[in-house]
């Protein structure tokens, strides 16, 4: 199979408000508005005007993609399109060619399914001026395998690298021109390897005809290569230090010419940090990087270098900055450099001879060496891509085992104001891939005439065979005399080869110089000019600049001094064998030639579709659509003779089940099903159409129309018939849907009863069978519950335990007074115990987590207190409900004296007392102050007494409820007065405060008879209790204290 695709796109195909039905045939009723999708269906094929005209109302409505039979052609439109997600895609996978909407996706997809089903190999042509969307074309084709086709273990890494390369080659391949801000200056053929399973597996890439001399010249308005503007605005400061490079571009002889150092659409820094991104990802190491951005910054170096002239004629470099920078990056000779720059080397006879270069001759020779080093740099670069690419599994890596998509991104056919020796190699490509596709159009034509039994005619079209022979031929051809003159001892020139030309194909009606032509054409050419007549169109050539760009020559002693270089890529791009072998090198039209004829038997050997890329205006403006730019597109690409070729049989063909499957309703006797032959059913449609014998042809699996006007006919028959079909499917699908639903209700509810029935029965008999287990274990356990734990009771006594663990749970006791708690089974006493003593603990640290600091302080008290008074004195019960105050004295009541008196330290409790004198127990109304070192008695204003905590020796109380209690003091000092015996009401308190504070609680008497106290001078006195109606303090029998006690 062959495709041609005629492409005008950057990114895009239809838009969003212009989207096609998928279905091709559909839009063929709106082709007074869009136009028709395909060109062979044109009334008036042999129309320019018709043909552009077309062009221009599928642009307007954002379709882009129209085809030319098996061609598809498009327009670029400058702006995005929302028909290349995912989702785009999934339509066009596996769907036929010829029943969807034109897309690239579509033939990107029948290109695959070509190679998979045929097991051929395949390429795909992509073409077209710069700026008309080749490289764009190329990339939605690699995006379209990488997400449709299988995953492959290897395909995520190999798409990684395929994707990063890109933005590597356009740096060094891509420039600024007049007519695109992103034009590839060279031409690229990539191989994508698939395995046996059609997973993308390897990549292989060849370059042809990098644009070399845009290195030192670029015309007005143009740049040089990227990479030099990347690394000046990207590039980090200390690596243009080491570099010695400025960021200004017009610092540099190579970056001035074009006079256009930056462009708006053009982000030189991002665009520098993505190749720095890509590179590792692609494989270069770090050493790699540093050697290759060397090279780049010495070209820069070497379009600075300067030379001047001596006294004697005698050529000198001026700049010698320059040399060392250069001597540095590319690890060379310095020495030897500047010599080589200076002067050539020759041999002859064997002989070496050193002759010296004028100065205009050396300038020539910085400039081819500038050439050299960066053209081998690019192919090096090439190749280090495709090692990082290559298909490296040895399973897959054989014929049988996988196959090849070819993608060519070459240049279209170039008119510039000023023709020079690159235009003449491009469009000599342009008339090579043009015979190839003529040829294979009019063979695929052929055979599919020949599977189908159908006559063959002749198809009359233009041969450019004699355009490809005049240019190639050898001996004769124009590349042939270019190289002769090159060779030709003595001063060649380029008028000199132009005279030769002349000479030698003077007759040829396709080639034409001033000399040759009549006086009209002699007006607007120059006598350095030559024109050839090619498929096209005329082309002028200027012959000025031919004979050295196809020298393409670097002189020997340069080449040596490269050869010794220590930059790892400079000495692989010059071998050392290219200077010891004698032989010369073929000049670059022959390389170029050589390769265009290897490129051909690849072509020839694979299976080629093909890719026409129009740019609609050169202001990249979306919406606006240039006829004379395009007609003169459509001229150059050779799209109307590609049309004729293709009209020159039948317009229209499909597979028979195709076209009865979409035209049966309009037959009463197909429609709906036709149950026999298709080639029957097909003639039974046609005869009732009213199809005329000239107007068809039935093949074998095929039918032929003629003419695009009678499928307009059945095709607009379709579309009134169409309103009738869709009552009669809307009829018939509604009561289809409705019974369905009804017996899918049905069915439905059937199978709900049958499944609920079954699980309440299933229940139910579940639970009878659990009840009886259980009531037989429960009966056997309360037989066996006496004895040890066995399997007999073990469910039992379990079911024992945890009721009245559960019983518990619910009557667990809610304070620490509560004492109650459940009665445990004989076989849980012990862990009821230690339960219960967990519990309790656990209340009682909730309670005393809760307790502020005030009441902790009150309990502390009390628990003194009930350590003390507890079962030992009657009052002791009455105090336990009754909060211990923190003093019982306002410091109002305290006099201010007495405060002074005790300075720091500061009163913690008062509390009114009554002291009983030492002779005749006098009753004495007093205040005990406590503090936190000790306590005094106070009168009034007066401190009658301290006493130190350490000298109190003991406490004694009675056990009756009176108020008396007796400070046992020391009586050794001549200054003591004996024991104080004192009465409070709230005596309780008072001493347990007493005690707390002196440290004494361990030393609190209480006494059920009378107390002994000390007076002065060692004599002793005797308190006696005894009970009363009322209390009462007075002095008795025998000189005693008599207190009286209520109770």
């Amino acid at each position: 199979m062959q495709y041609t695709i005629t492409l005008s796109h950057n990114r895009g195909e239809m838009g969003v408000e212009g989207r096609l039905r998928l279905v091709m045939e559909s839009a063929l009723t709106a082709r007074d508005r869009v136009g028709v999708q395909d060109f062979v269906l044109l009334e008036n094929y042999t129309s320019e005007a018709a043909f552009i005209e077309n062009l221009r109302r599928r642009f307007k409505e954002s379709l882009i993609y129209t085809y030319i039979g098996s061609v598809l052609v498009s327009v670029n439109p400058y702006k995005e399109l929302e028909i290349y997600s995912k989702q785009h895609m999934e339509r066009y996978r596996g769907v036929s060619f010829y029943e969807i909407s034109p897309h690239i996706y579509a033939l990107s997809d029948n290109t695959y399914r070509s190679m998979r089903t045929e097991r051929k190999d395949q390429c795909i042509l992509i073409s077209g001026e710069s700026g008309a969307g080749k490289t764009e074309a190329s990339k939605k084709i690699l995006l379209y395998y990488a997400v449709t086709c299988p995953a492959h273990d290897r395909m995520a890494a190999l798409g990684d690298r395929l994707l990063q390369s890109n933005p590597v080659l356009e740096a060094f391949g891509n420039a600024k021109t007049l007519r695109n801000d992103n034009s590839s200056r060279f031409g690229k053929y990539m191989d994508v390897q698939f395995d046996f399973r059609g997973a993308p597996v390897g990549s292989h890439i060849l370059n042809y005809l990098l644009e070399k001399s845009r290195v030192v010249h670029q015309n007005h308005g143009e740049r040089n290569f990227h990479i030099f503007y990347q690394l000046l605005d990207g590039g980090e400061e200390d690596l243009l230090k080491r570099l010695d490079l400025e960021r200004n571009p017009q610092n540099y002889q190579y970056l001035v010419k074009g006079n256009c150092p930056r462009v708006s659409s053009i982000n030189d820094k991002n665009d520098w940090k993505a190749v720095m991104k890509a590179l590792p990802i692609i494989g270069f190491t770090e050493e790699e990087v540093q050697e290759l951005l060397n090279i780049i910054a010495s070209v820069l170096h070497l379009g600075n270098t300067q030379f001047g002239e001596g006294e004697d004629g005698e050529t000198h470099i001026t700049t010698e900055t320059q040399i060392r920078n250069l001597t540095r990056l590319l690890g060379v000779d310095g020495s030897a450099l500047r010599e080589a720059l200076t002067h050539k080397k020759l041999i002859a006879k064997g002989e070496e001879m050193i002759s010296p270069l004028n100065f205009e001759q050396a300038g020539s020779a910085r400039d081819a060496l500038a050439k050299a080093v960066y053209g081998r740099t690019f192919t090096w670069l090439v190749e280090k891509i495709n090692q990082s690419l290559a298909l490296k599994d040895e399973v897959y890596n054989s014929s049988k085992g996988s196959s090849v998509i070819g993608l060519l991104d070459i240049y279209g056919f170039e008119v510039l104001q000023h023709n020079s020796f690159e235009q003449f190699c491009i469009n000599y490509c342009n008339e090579k891939l043009q015979q190839l596709f003529i040829e294979l159009t009019l063979r695929s034509e052929q055979e599919e005439y020949e599977t189908e039994g159908i006559a063959w005619e002749t198809v009359q079209y233009f041969d450019n065979k004699i355009i490809c022979d005049l240019i190639e031929e050898k001996h004769k051809g124009i590349i042939s005399i270019l190289d002769e003159e090159c060779l030709r001892p003595g001063e060649a020139c380029d008028i000199s080869f132009l005279e030769k030309m002349e000479d030698t194909l003077g007759g040829h009606p396709h080639f034409i110089t001033h000399k040759l032509a009549n006086g009209k054409t002699r007006r607007i050419m120059s006598r350095e000019e030559f024109r050839l007549l090619h498929y096209a169109g005329e082309v002028n050539y200027n012959v000025s600049g031919f004979l050295d760009k196809n020298n393409d020559s670097l002189y020997r002693n340069l080449k040596e001094v490269m050869c010794q270089s220590s930059n790892q890529i400079v000495r692989q791009c010059f071998r050392k064998e290219e200077v010891i072998d004698q032989k010369r090198p073929e000049m670059a039209a022959t390389q170029f030639k050589n390769s265009l004829m290897k490129l051909m038997e690849i072509l020839i050997s694979k299976e080629p579709s093909y890719v026409r890329c129009i740019k609609p205006n050169d202001a990249k403006q979306p919406g606006r659509f240039d006829e004379v730019l395009v007609r003169h597109q459509v001229k150059y690409l050779g799209l109307m003779e590609n049309l004729r070729v293709r009209r020159a049989g039948f317009a229209y063909r499909r597979r028979f089940e195709a076209f009865l499957q979409r035209y049966k309703p309009l037959c009463p006797e197909t429609w709906p099903n036709w149950h026999g032959r298709l080639a029957d059913g097909v003639s039974t449609l046609v005869n009732h159409l009213g199809y005329k014998p000239e107007e068809y042809k039935l093949g074998r699996s095929k039918i032929f129309i003629r003419f695009p006007k009678t499928l307009f006919t059945t095709e607009d028959a379709l579309e009134a018939k169409k309103p009738a079909i869709a009552l009669t499917l809307q009829t018939s699908w509604r009561g289809y849907r409705e019974r369905a639903k009804y017996h899918r209700i049905r069915h439905a509810v059937i199978v709900i009863q049958s499944a609920w029935r079954g699980m309440k029965a299933r229940r139910r008999a579940k639970r009878r069978r659990q009840a009886a287990e259980l009531i037989r274990r429960f009966i056997k356990g309360f037989i066996y519950r006496h004895e040890e734990y066995c399997p007999e009771n073990e469910y039992f006594l379990d079911h024992v335990r945890y009721s009245f663990l559960k019983k518990l749970r619910k009557n667990l006791p809610k304070s620490v007074l509560d004492k109650s708690w459940p009665t445990p089974p004989p076989s849980l006493i012990e862990a009821s115990e230690h339960l219960r003593w967990l519990h309790m603990q656990n209340m009682m640290r909730k309670y005393c987590r809760r307790i502020q600091p005030e009441w902790r302080k009150q309990m502390e008290q009390k628990v003194v207190a009930s350590e003390i008074f507890k079962d030992q004195k009657d009052s002791y019960p009455q105090s336990v409900g009754k909060l211990f105050l923190g003093t019982r004295l306002e410091n109002e009541q305290i006099n201010l004296k007495v405060i002074q008196t005790l300075g720091n330290d500061k009163v913690q409790y008062g509390v009114p007392v009554t002291k009983y004198d030492r002779r005749g127990f006098k009753a004495r109304p007093r205040q005990l102050l406590l503090t936190s070192s000790f306590a005094v008695l106070v009168d009034r204003t007066k401190i009658k007494q301290r006493i130190d905590y350490p000298a109190l020796r003991g406490i004694s109380l009675s056990s009756l409820r009176d108020g008396i209690f007796v400070l046992h003091l020391p009586n050794e000092g001549q200054q003591q007065k004996g024991d104080v015996v004192l009465h409070c009401d709230h005596v309780i308190e008072a001493v347990t405060k007493f005690a707390m504070m002196s440290g004494r609680t361990n030393h609190v008497n209480i006494s059920l008879g009378s107390i002994r106290f000390a007076l002065a001078r060692g004599k002793e006195g005797i308190v006696d209790f005894i009970r009363g109606s009322e209390l009462k303090v007075a002095k008795g029998k025998r000189g005693h204290l008599l207190v009286v006690s209520q109770g």
